[in-house]
């Protein structure tokens, strides 16, 4: 597992397999043809799963038609599609957001419901979007019932999922303040939200009221809080070979299996067609010391010899 955060970052998930020697390599100033040649190491294989997510700073996040999108509207020069019902909005949104030198990148991540983290709703598809912002602007309905209830929804939803979501800095937003039935329940939606450990706005995102406050605050906070840092890469597992330095035999129904990493990739890389190839892998197996090694399992011209994925006759 790791992650590429940054532009021209490389990310190693597997180790390719070293290089062989070309005929080139083994001309001698008698044999001046070879046809002989060390194919290279095979690398590490492995499947994996590749998964983009969004790199924003700030994330807007809440229950489905709190109001999110308008508020990016409001706060960016970000044009989401905004509507009066539940999934308005399909896919993340980004806007770059201006307070005064400072600019930050602010993303609304759709609206989560009970059992998000379970991929109820849009769930896992857009709740990882979440993991890499470092501040979440809480979006609540101010005309819902129970505001408090509301807020400790998405929460409970952010800590289920995991990934440290639970533990990142929140803004408290209340939206919808210029309803009469929200601006007339101000003090009673702040008394129900004092135990919260967050501060807590009252905006009108239709309106474009008390976003001002808000953005500032977003702003304040990233530059206290601490900049991302790639998810730890897994160790790469050590690639099997054979024996490198030892001419190891070993008979496995009926079949003599050379190990021998060296005399592996030697027959594999050389040209078994020509007679003049095989004698001259023949020589150089006598000087590994494979050919000693095979005679002493008790090997018999005519039996079968494996060499990786090759078998010949002996």
């Amino acid at each position: 597992m790791g992650e590429v955060l940054d532009d021209g970052q490389r990310l190693l998930v597997a180790q390719g397999g070293g290089g062989g020697l070309g005929n080139a390599a083994f001309a001698t100033a008698i044999q001046r043809t070879p046809y002989v040649a060390e194919r290279g190491s095979k690398g590490q294989e492995g499947t994996y799963r590749l998964e983009l997510r969004l790199l924003a700073d700030v994330g807007i996040i809440g229950k489905p038609n709190a109001g999110k999108s308008t508020l990016l509207s409001a706060a960016s020069a970000a044009r989401p599609k905004v509507g009066a019902y539940p999934f308005t909005t399909t896919e993340p949104q980004l806007g770059v957001v201006s307070v005064g030198w400072r600019t930050f990148i602010m993303t609304e991540i759709p609206g989560l419901l009970e059992g998000a983290h379970l991929g109820i709703g849009l769930g896992h598809e857009f709740l990882r979007h979440a993991t890499r912002t470092q501040v979440l602007v809480h979006l609540v309905d101010g005309s819902v019932e129970d505001v408090a209830g509301a807020l400790r929804d998405v929460n409970e939803e952010l800590k289920a999922y995991g990934g440290g979501l639970d533990q990142k800095p929140q803004i408290i937003v209340v939206n919808k303040d210029d309803l009469p039935e929200v601006a007339s329940r101000r003090e009673d939606i702040a008394k129900d939200l004092s135990e919260v450990e967050w501060p807590v706005y009252f905006i009108s995102a239709a309106a474009q009221t008390g976003i001002e406050p808000v953005l500032a605050k977003a702003a304040e906070v990233l530059l206290a809080v601490e900049k991302p840092k790639p998810l730890p890469v897994a160790a790469l597992e050590a690639q099997p070979e054979g024996s490198q330095g030892q001419p190891v035999v070993l008979v496995e129904d009926g079949v003599y299996v050379v190990l021998n990493d060296q005399a592996v990739r030697l027959v594999a890389g050389s040209d078994l067609g020509r007679w003049a190839g095989r004698a001259q892998v023949k020589v150089h197996l006598d000087k590994l010391g494979v050919t000693q090694a095979a005679e002493a399992a008790g090997i018999q011209p005519g039996d079968t010899v494996r060499f990786g994925d090759i078998e010949l006759e002996w």
